[in-house]
């Protein structure tokens, strides 16, 4: 991916303390702590957003679009919610309130996200009949498992389906049908604002994805217009228009629901970006050789745990198949005479494969990059195997690859500083301590004798 790689997850250093609950929690190790706070290696980070669900100072935040920053000359605004927002209101007993009441925030129009994932779904059958296609296929609609796999599984980057993700088509879609309805305006004048239920989709849309850059808009945060909606939800007298989305669009929004659509009972879904990383690792020793399709969702639950949602995702989730009960099926489906044959679309597929690129490479010379790692694992050996995250790195073997890098030194191993302080330690002088201090002191030869 060429240029500079525009993250959305940002620490705010004056609110940060160093506490390390975000070093452990990192599931890339991109985070060290420097000088009394946190610091993010953008080229490490996937925007998972794990830091910003664990970090108790409300440190780590990310940097979405705000809905009133929109430029005036936007004249048309159109709004994808993605599946994950209809379970955030407990108020909405219908999807066709949610709706009306993001038309009455200010957008002209609503395209929702799960019309696309339904058609998705359609294609994805398709594409799995291909012949020469590489097994498992892992679903590339989660943009975190995506960065994952192309810096840190080499192996498995020709396993990634090479499809737009839902939000992608909704936008393309949603845009040609402006278009279609509204001939008097001109492309530059009709936006498309997604709303976005985590950091990784907001990455995404700044980024894109195998040098496809995306044709959305603006990153909403769903926080953001979970609050601006909430007024609007008793405002419901008449509705100008209902969802055209069934129960598989619907479904994408937890864990397992582009799956169940496939009608493929070989599969496998896997959410917990900690669960993801250990899945993967299994898929590229050769642990499920039956398996046909993947679906990884780094936020536990899937969307509906992304860090911009509101709602608990489990509550979500059940508010999400209470609203999905009386829906047909679907209501997007592809042409009928293509259902039995491995057609998709270009326009919906990325046009080049998946490439990994490597991060932190140890030398540009293979030679010395050996050495350094023959000296990383003979280092990490001596250190003391406690991963107390004391010298600001998540473990002792990332101490020891700091080290070995030339970016720490090795007596800020905590550990090791004390055992060679110990001497002085020992020989310390209390005798000017007082005497209501000393009579509780124990001297180490008694400690010893204790012990």
């Amino acid at each position: 991916m060429p240029g500079i790689f525009k993250h959305s997850v940002f620490l705010d250093e004056e609110k940060c303390k160093g506490c390390t609950t975000c070093l452990k929690r990192c599931p890339t190790e991109a985070i060290r702590i420097r000088e009394g706070h946190a610091v993010i290696n953008s080229d490490v980070c996937i925007d998972c957003g794990e830091c910003i669900k664990v970090c108790p100072y409300k440190a780590k935040s990310a940097n979405f679009d705000k809905l009133e920053d929109i430029p005036a000359g936007k004249k048309y605004r159109i709004a994808l919610p993605p599946p994950s927002l209809f379970g955030q209101f407990p108020e909405a007993e219908d999807v066709d309130v949610i709706i009306q009441a993001l038309l009455d925030c200010g957008f002209d129009e609503v395209f929702e996200v799960a019309r696309a994932a339904e058609l998705v779904s359609a294609y994805t059958r398709n594409y799995m009949r291909k012949e020469g296609v590489s097994r498992p296929v892992i679903s590339s609609a989660c943009p975190t498992i995506v960065r994952l796999i192309r810096l840190r599984f080499p192996y498995l980057c020709s396993h990634v389906m090479p499809m737009l993700p839902p939000l992608e088509v909704a936008s393309k879609m949603a845009k040609e049908e402006a278009m279609q309805k509204h001939p008097e305006l001109r492309e530059e004048e009709i936006c498309t604002c997604f709303i976005s239920p985590c950091p990784a989709k907001v990455s995404y849309i700044k980024n894109g994805i195998w040098k496809t850059k995306s044709s959305i808009d603006f990153a909403l945060s769903m926080s953001d217009i979970y609050f601006k909606i909430l007024p609007q939800l008793k405002k419901h007298d008449h509705l100008e228009r209902g969802s055209e989305t069934g129960m598989i669009g619907l479904s994408w929004a937890s864990t397992g629901g582009e799956s169940s659509a496939l009608m493929n009972d070989k599969y496998l879904a896997a959410d917990g970006i900690e669960n993801v990383i250990r899945v993967l690792d299994e898929i590229e020793t050769g642990h499920f050789p039956n398996l046909e399709f993947v679906e990884l969702n780094a936020c536990n639950g899937g969307c509906v745990g992304g860090a911009a949602a509101v709602e608990n995702p489990y509550i979500a989730r059940v508010r999400l198949q209470t609203l999905r009960r009386f829906l047909p099926v679907s209501r997007n489906r592809i042409d009928p005479s293509l259902s039995q044959t491995d057609y998709v679309p270009l326009d919906l597929l990325y046009q080049t494969q998946l490439s990994y690129r490597p991060v932190e490479k140890l030398d540009e010379d293979m030679g010395r990059a050996m050495l350094k790692m023959q000296a990383i694992d003979d280092l990490c050996e001596s250190l003391p195997a406690l991963d107390c995250g004391s010298c600001g790195a998540p473990n002792c073997r990332a101490f020891a690859q700091d080290v070995i890098m030339g970016t720490r030194s090795l007596n800020e191993c905590i550990v090791r500083m004390r055992e060679h302080m110990q001497p002085f330690i020992e020989s310390f002088d209390t005798s000017n301590l007082p005497d209501s201090v000393q009579q509780f002191l124990v001297k180490p030869e008694k400690a010893e004798e204790k012990q």
